[in-house]
């Protein structure tokens, strides 16, 4: 009778291990044509974008890369599901400095303004249930949040490289960012609980629309 329960729990396992043999090289083999598709959508999107900055005579700005290389290694960057892409144009700037800083402060801005109005009308709309809290000290709560959210993105937006084109007397000026979820999502947070301390938010309704928080932010 040992030799049969010895025999059957020896098959068992001989059949776990043959089991396992073969998901696993097809779990593999999934992950492998995922991240070749990605790397050939990434491909296609980086010579669509190298044909338009050709076209449009866009130079590297700021760097001693080519401007092959630094998309190329913009795109590598954009393999990783943590990272998004952010881009931020300027018109019209006079000098390349001045070009420089108003791409970044229109990114900040434009983060920001996208983090606040991901959470601004479910939050409205959640606050306005408490008769206590009036419409203005809920708008205080949104623009400090907004304005929170601009002091600690720029700890997580990371340039990745920039382009000019010179128009005569002025410049267009790209600029493109890399961002990382997963850190945004933590200076959210903290944007979040900053804000929050100059509130009389319940307890429920913070954790409702920390919520809204966590979800991210989306890009156009």
């Amino acid at each position: 009778m040992k030799y049969f329960k010895h025999l059957k729990t020896t098959t068992l396992s001989v059949m776990a291990i043959i089991f396992l043999w073969t998901i696993v090289p097809q779990s593999a083999c999934a992950q492998n044509k995922l991240q070749k598709q990605k790397q050939k959508e990434s491909n296609q999107e980086y010579k669509k974008k190298m044909k338009e900055f050709k076209q449009g005579n866009w130079q590297i700005s700021g760097s001693s890369r080519s401007l092959e290389v630094a998309l190329l290694t913009h795109y590598e960057k954009l393999l990783d599901e943590s990272n998004q892409d952010f881009v931020s144009v300027v018109t019209k700037c006079q000098s390349i400095n001045l070009c420089r800083q108003a791409a970044l402060n229109n990114a900040l801005n434009q983060y920001a303004m996208l983090a606040g109005s991901s959470v601004k009308g479910r939050a409205t709309a959640l606050l306005r249930n408490n008769e206590i809290m009036p419409q203005e000290a809920i708008d205080k709560f949104i623009a400090g949040y907004e304005n929170e959210i601009r002091a600690e993105v720029s700890g997580v937006l990371t340039e990745s490289f920039s382009v000019v084109q010179n128009n005569g007397a002025t410049n267009s000026y790209q600029t493109f960012f890399i961002l990382n979820e997963e850190k945004a999502g933590v200076a959210r947070q903290r944007a979040f609980e900053r804000s929050l301390r100059e509130t009389k938010i319940t307890i429920k309704e913070a954790e409702e629309i920390s919520r809204f928080v966590n979800e991210g932010v989306k890009f156009e």
